[in-house]
């Protein structure tokens, strides 16, 4: 089976969040069930710069405001198509925001060149090659699904939308309808409006065979008004065709025992030897309570606001708090607020640093993931890789892959973690006293650490999931 998958970013060419994680590991998951991907991606500087050998195979004399072409080659470790349209991508900047930190204003253009050629590949094919199903990836290729049914491809190609966050629409106004070439009749409740407006993200639900997120749970939670962000509705209208298949990560990089960026914690590379080592990096005591780590985005989506508030518990406890992200500037500020107030006991890092990230996970004795809602999340299952404790709100991917540390549970002795609900202040800090209570009582805690070091991962179980949804995608009439 051939499948075309359209996303926006992609690891390890391109990455802002979890979607170039499952955009780059997909193709080398799915390979050995015999479906052959090729993706397809936006020709930003740093994408052109890591593509090999570069043939055209298709092109377009005006492509939403100028010339455009796709090449394709090999960048990554993957067998790419690059949109090659200068106007449109080729500037210095993020993929969705310009240096000055604002979105880009042609943002729904932009995208919708990805989709449109997209539609395009799958409608004629590119160079011989034709796939049998488009798989798009959040708002930027949901109008892939609508221009492939406009250009007749869609009697022969199946179509998935993968849902990574809801929370971003690719929302714009109605009067670019026209502009975007999308047909007027999808102007309606069942089709692209939203609210008085387009968006690309229902789109894409609305007009794609099938309809999966990033795990099970996230899945129920999505059909409610409390956490479907107005699109509740029409997934609870799709919901024959809805599921949710959680993300798994690459085991090969992140794998404790051959992990390159903690080479520099010479052998033995234990729990031990790496813990000590970040906390001299850090400026952190050797000893203490729990060593509990923060790699994020610091919104209030992550629920970074709460560990504030919850956080003197976990330091009256003896605990640390070691913390790697950026985000809200207020937040930011904070953070470095309290580090400079507890010296020895807070140590924060303002950016993002991959190499660190690794370091961080493997030397923490437990990572903290208290968000609002969250898709699938991936740090707890990092996390979970290096035997080090997630403690993670009730929501999401989180509940689906962390056990969390009740009575009975630790009594059976299958416990891997701490799970906190409600997604409130006080639920954090007692999650952050419960940590410490069970650091203090070795046996349950390597025993928790164990069972966490386990857990699969990986994506066998996902990729196998997958390739069941693109077999009922591709049953045409």
């Amino acid at each position: 089976m051939k499948v075309l998958s359209v996303a926006s970013e992609c690891a390890p060419l391109i990455k802002t969040g979890g979607l170039a994680d499952v955009a780059g590991a997909l193709p080398a998951a799915l390979a050995p069930l015999g479906v052959e991907m090729r993706t397809l991606l936006p020709g930003y500087p740093v994408v052109h710069d890591a593509l090999e050998n570069p043939v055209q195979v298709f092109t377009d004399s005006n492509l939403f405001g100028g010339p455009a072409q796709i090449l394709h080659g090999r960048a990554g470790g993957l067998d790419v198509y690059v949109l090659d349209a200068a106007h449109l991508f080729y500037r210095n900047g993020g993929p969705y925001a310009a240096p000055d930190g604002f979105d880009w204003w042609d943002n729904p253009e932009r995208f919708a060149a990805l989709s449109w050629m997209a539609a395009q590949i799958c409608t004629y094919g590119a160079a011989g090659w034709k796939p049998d199903i488009l798989h798009t990836h959040d708002w930027q290729g949901g109008f892939a699904p609508v221009y492939l049914q406009r250009l007749g491809g869609a009697h022969t190609v199946g179509s998935l939308i993968t849902i990574h966050n809801i929370a971003f629409t690719g929302s714009v106004g109605a009067d670019r309808m026209g502009w975007l070439r999308l047909p007027i009749e999808g102007y309606n409740a069942g089709g692209f409006e939203f609210f008085g407006r387009i968006s690309a993200l229902k789109a894409g639900i609305a007009y794609s065979d099938r309809i999966n997120t990033v795990s099970p749970t996230y899945a129920e939670e999505l059909m409610t008004p409390g956490f479907g962000m107005g699109f509740d509705g029409i997934l609870r209208h799709r919901s024959a065709d809805f599921s949710g298949i959680l993300n798994g990560i690459d085991t090969g990089v992140w794998n404790p025992a051959t992990d390159a960026n903690i080479a520099a914690y010479k052998a033995p590379r234990g729990k031990a030897r790496a813990r000590a080592a970040l906390a001299e990096e850090l400026g952190l005591a050797p000893d203490g309570g729990p060593l509990c780590v923060v790699v994020s985005r610091l919104t209030e989506q992550k629920g970074l606001d709460l560990l504030l508030q919850a956080v003197p518990a976990l330091l009256e406890r003896g605990g640390q708090l070691a913390l790697l992200g950026s985000g809200e500037p207020w937040m930011e500020q904070r953070f470095g607020g309290l580090a400079a107030a507890n010296p020895g006991r807070v140590a924060v890092r303002i950016g993002y640093d991959e190499k660190l990230s690794h370091r961080m996970i493997a030397g923490g004795d437990a990572i903290l993931v208290p968000s609002r809602f969250e898709p699938c999340g991936l740090t707890q299952l990092y996390g979970l890789r290096y035997g080090t404790v997630p403690v993670v709100a009730h929501t999401g991917g989180l509940v689906d892959t962390v056990i969390p540390s009740t009575y009975a549970t630790v009594s059976a002795g299958v416990s891997t973690g701490v799970v906190f609900a409600p997604v409130e202040a006080d639920a954090l800090r007692r999650a952050l006293v419960q940590i410490c209570d069970l650091y203090g009582q070795p046996d349950v805690w390597q025993r928790i650490q164990a069972n966490g070091m386990k857990h699969p991962v990986g994506w066998e179980q996902s990729a196998a999931a997958y390739a069941a949804l693109y077999e009922q995608a591709a049953r045409k009439p």
